[in-house]
């Protein structure tokens, strides 16, 4: 159980590393043919200066050399032969898939060794190609060109861009169009918040002068009340002062 679990950790890292490194060469022959390629080159970089006619017959060196020696015939396949295309083919059409395949496999090789960014579109076409090549030997069906094929997927790359362009210039508009309508909240909102300081300022100025105004009242009363009374005592003092005169 350890082990299958480690062999399925090692399979998914290989599926993830493929994806980065060559993604077309694996939606092509699949992760793991396109992995032993890859290291059997050496590197990425190796495998895309290969011709096809190398890549065919990477891995039956020991069969090539000894047919080289005894002047028989030459491999038709090495690596890859692990391909379900090669195993689909009839016996007479093996060497005519294995070199159609080897083509495109160095094509994918080199795209995802040069190319600027990385997308499974070209492999998927490729695959495409060498299934109707397949259908070509089984049915007779003729095949598309390379060149139309090519064009196709360059094409439609162009429009993902132009699309993502569009999706990105739209969504920074709206951005920009929040972020001016949050502006313009917050300046209302400070408005607003002027206003109502403004108006308390204004009721407390109201309610202060209320207030004094109510105290010089009442100041008023008393000083009245005072003065009448004063003047009853006086009133009273001369009363009592006659009194006694008389």
């Amino acid at each position: 159980m350890d082990l299958a679990d480690y062999r399925k950790k090692l399979y998914d890292y290989l599926v993830s590393k493929m994806s980065d490194i060559a993604p077309n060469l694996a939606a092509l022959i699949g992760d793991m043919v396109g992995a032993r390629l890859i290291s059997h080159a050496g590197s990425l970089t190796n495998l895309a200066k290969c011709p096809s006619s190398t890549l065919q017959i990477l891995g039956a060196e020991k069969a090539l050399f000894r047919a080289l020696k005894t002047r028989g015939n030459t491999p038709k396949y090495g690596l890859i032969f692990h391909s379900s295309f090669i195993g689909r083919a009839s016996a007479k059409n093996k060497g005519r898939i294995a070199r159609y395949l080897a083509n495109k496999c160095s094509i994918a090789s080199r795209i995802d060794c040069f190319a600027d960014g990385a997308t499974t579109a070209f492999g998927e076409k490729l695959r495409e190609q060498v299934e109707e090549r397949l259908d070509f030997y089984d049915k007779g069906v003729a095949p598309r060109k390379n060149v139309d094929v090519m064009k196709e997927v360059i094409e439609n790359l162009q429009n993902k861009e132009e699309n993502k362009e569009t999706v990105d210039a739209s969504a920074k508009k709206s951005k920009k169009k929040k972020a001016k309508g949050e502006e313009e909240e917050e300046v209302e909102k400070s408005e607003k918040k002027k206003k109502r300081k403004m108006e308390t300022e204004q009721e407390n100025e109201k309610s202060e002068k209320k207030k004094k105004k109510k105290s010089k009242s009442a100041g008023g009363d008393e000083e009245t009340d005072d003065g009448q009374s004063k003047k009853k005592s006086k009133k009273k003092k001369k009363s009592k002062s006659e009194d006694d005169d008389e």
